[in-house]
């Protein structure tokens, strides 16, 4: 019998071999236990198409789809991707530039809007999944001509600097407010903490949310 290390290299295993010895190993033997039932459930769960909100099933992609989108008490049709985000659906198809693209991450609410009442980032939605709800943007909360109180009250009380986080504050207040016209100022700062301003202007903007607290409470306006 033949000792020698030198002679026993070609027939050496190395460790690389053997993983990928053993994984093929383990991928046959796994074939070889699929029964055709178990494939057919598989492709069935595979091919099982989403359902959208009114129960119907569908298929959305990956190339672009018509999405019909109720923005601003009017319906809007959009052709898009269905990865794109309501935000970009808005912004880049619909004109409606007021909701700002900042961070693009859900971390800043500069690109806040009213989805069925209830502020939402609208870069973190699929505009897919806005369907068959209510959105409304910075341009759809006046009344007309009309500014919105909390509109007003930012004017007013000069709540506002570069502007790219005017339009995701003053939605994040009209919603607060809408809930609770009584809030103090407590609540207030509850209702823009997702709000980010790096111009700094948060007294004024919490002097605005009170004055229009107070203005929609019928009273005059409150001071901070």
């Amino acid at each position: 019998m033949d000792d020698d290390p030198a002679n026993k290299v070609g027939t050496r295993l190395s460790r690389r071999t053997f993983i990928k010895g053993a994984g093929a190993t383990a991928v046959v033997a796994g074939i070889g236990t699929i029964t055709k039932q178990q494939a057919e459930s598989a492709r069935d769960a595979a091919e099982q198409l989403p359902v959208n909100s009114n129960g119907i099933s569908e298929r959305l992609g990956p190339e672009a789809a018509s999405i019909q989108l109720n923005v601003n008490g009017s319906v809007r049709q959009v052709t898009v991707e269905p990865r794109v985000t309501l935000l970009e659906a808005l912004r880049d198809h619909l004109g409606l530039y007021g909701t700002k693209l900042v961070c693009d991450r859900g971390a800043c609410g500069a690109c806040t809007i009213h989805l069925d009442g209830v502020p939402v980032n609208s870069c973190m939605i699929l505009v897919a999944d806005a369907r068959a709800h209510r959105i409304t943007t910075i341009e759809g909360l006046a009344n007309g001509a009309e500014l919105h109180p909390v509109q007003h009250a930012f004017v007013e009380n000069d709540a506002l600097q570069c502007g790219f986080c005017t339009s995701g504050m003053v939605m994040s207040i009209a919603a607060a407010l809408d809930r609770n016209p009584n809030a103090d100022l407590d609540e207030v700062k509850r209702a823009v903490s997702g709000n980010i301003c790096r111009c700094g202007t948060y007294p004024h903007v919490f002097k605005a949310a009170l004055a229009a607290a107070a203005h929609l409470r019928g009273g005059s306006q409150s001071k901070a």
